[in-house]
């Protein structure tokens, strides 16, 4: 038998230290004659369908171990709705065809109770990007998406356009000085928030290696699409802000709770797949009982994941205001990557899933970007309640990462940003603007949606350097 390792367990679901110390025990005794590949594929069938196994003496301990771990029935079988529930797609001419295939599986499970797509949607796992969907006392871990809380924060600062183009250098230093990008490592002065007290990280018993880490990544950003961003931003006439119209410097982020809440959407994840069986092409979309413990505690450390996000970005925006001595006016900011207890128009409660989606109640303030080159939309949500009171969170991607960085060269992209009046620093040609739909389509696709309140120029860029 190959040597079974705990992290070979962990890899096929087995995240119970007690339950691996007996698989690792009983391994060893009684399978010696197994290849280690063998063996993994007996525990995955253990895993998968414990009562099959409790009449065999080798067998029996692992699977009642499973089943006591779950309470009782180690899972309960769900079949999927013969006809999709009602969904409303905005834009659907420049949306491909297998992001409206995951929404349409996901509007089949039994707990669906609404579906809508946002005009900036392409394919995600489980639910596409761009997905929204209602349910009724269910959270879908993988409709949340990996990375919980990202959104974006805009602030509007004290100071007219052309404070950009006078104090560029002092911009970029602030940039270099004082955001972070990537996986490891954090800014060098340590950074403060009440969210590190949270009771969270000690309750749930998991969380607790994790809130070092949260430390260390406070104030930071993440890799891909992730930015740091200072533009200008016109405000229209009459906008709900009530601010004066007229063009602003303002400072744009995007990015969410780092290695916290993909920790706890692996965890989460692999719980709802364990608890909740589905046909195997929609097993992704398993999901948790509100009233379960399960499903109490993913409510609780998303909330957590959230906030921490939240906090990243106040990090952000005060470090830099501080550093260059701005003033802010007005701060924009929410989720796109959430689950919120919701009403739907006819009064139902439900639980409102946006992976990748702007929450749009009326008079709900949010921001849409489009590229590095191209312009983002403050908007002002409309209430609709054919879609879910969302819209799109981004002009949504046209090319895969791969395509994007086969389609240009960096002298190239240079070129493009150079004609766009924009400063880069770090960032890759799988960013290149050219990889997104075009922002104006994607905004008028969704008029029914969102009002336009002020259009964001950006002007010097920082993104990841991979």
């Amino acid at each position: 038998m190959g040597n079974l390792k705990t992290k070979d367990l962990s890899k096929i679901g087995y995240d119970n230290d007690q339950l691996r110390s007996l698989v690792i025990g009983i391994a060893a005794k009684n399978f010696k004659h197994h290849s280690k590949q063998q063996l993994l594929d007996l525990l995955v069938n253990i895993k998968n369908d414990p009562e099959a196994f409790l009449d065999d003496e080798l067998t029996t301990k692992i699977a009642t171990k499973i089943i006591g771990k779950l309470d009782g029935p180690a899972f309960k079988t769900f079949e999927l709705r013969q006809e999709p529930v009602y969904c409303k797609t905005y834009g659907g001419k420049g949306i491909e065809s297998a992001a409206k295939k995951q929404m349409e599986l996901a509007n089949l499970l039994p707990v669906s109770v609404q579906g809508a797509l946002m005009p900036d949607a392409h394919m995600g796992f489980g639910l596409p990007i761009g997905g929204v969907l209602a349910t009724n006392n269910a959270v879908i871990p993988y409709a949340v998406g990996m990375d919980i809380g990202c959104r974006m924060a805009l602030t509007i600062i004290d100071e007219g356009e052309a404070y950009l183009k006078r104090y560029d250098y002092q911009i970029k230093q602030a940039l270099k000085n004082y955001t972070h990008f990537g996986m490891e490592g954090g800014l060098d002065t340590r950074q403060e928030h009440e969210v590190l007290d949270s009771p969270v990280f000690n309750e749930i018993g998991f969380l607790k290696p994790f809130r070092g880490k949260a430390v260390r990544q406070l104030g930071t950003s993440g890799n891909g699409n992730h930015f740091v961003e200072f533009g200008e931003i016109e405000l229209l006439a009459n906008n709900s802000l009530g601010l004066p119209a007229k063009k602003y410097s303002a400072l744009l982020t995007h990015s969410g709770s780092r290695g916290l809440g993909s920790a706890i959407a692996r965890h989460y994840t692999q719980i709802a797949m364990n608890t909740c069986k589905l046909p195997k092409h929609a097993q992704q979309l398993a999901w948790l009982d509100m009233n379960s413990e399960a499903g109490q505690e993913y409510w609780l450390t998303m909330t957590l994941a959230g906030d921490y996000a939240k906090a990243c970005h106040e990090r952000i925006h005060a470090n830099l205001l501080k550093a260059l001595g701005l003033t802010a006016l007005y701060v924009v900011e929410n989720h796109h990557n959430f689950a919120w207890k919701d009403q739907l128009p006819n009064g139902q409660d439900v639980v409102i899933h946006r992976k990748g989606a702007t929450p749009a109640h009326k008079g709900e303030l949010g921001i849409i970007p489009g590229s590095m080159t191209a312009p983002a939309y403050l908007v002002a949500g409309k209430g609709n309640g054919d879609g879910l009171y969302s819209a799109s969170h981004g002009a949504g991607r046209a090319m895969s990462r791969q395509k994007a960085k086969d389609s240009i060269t960096v002298s190239a992209m240079k070129k493009l940003l150079n004609n766009a009046g924009v400063n880069l620093i770090g960032g890759t040609v799988e960013e290149n603007p050219m990889a997104y739909k075009d922002i104006d389509t994607v905004i008028s696709a969704q008029q029914s949606l969102v009002e336009i309140q002020g259009k964001f120029l950006p002007r010097i860029v920082r993104m990841n350097k991979e």
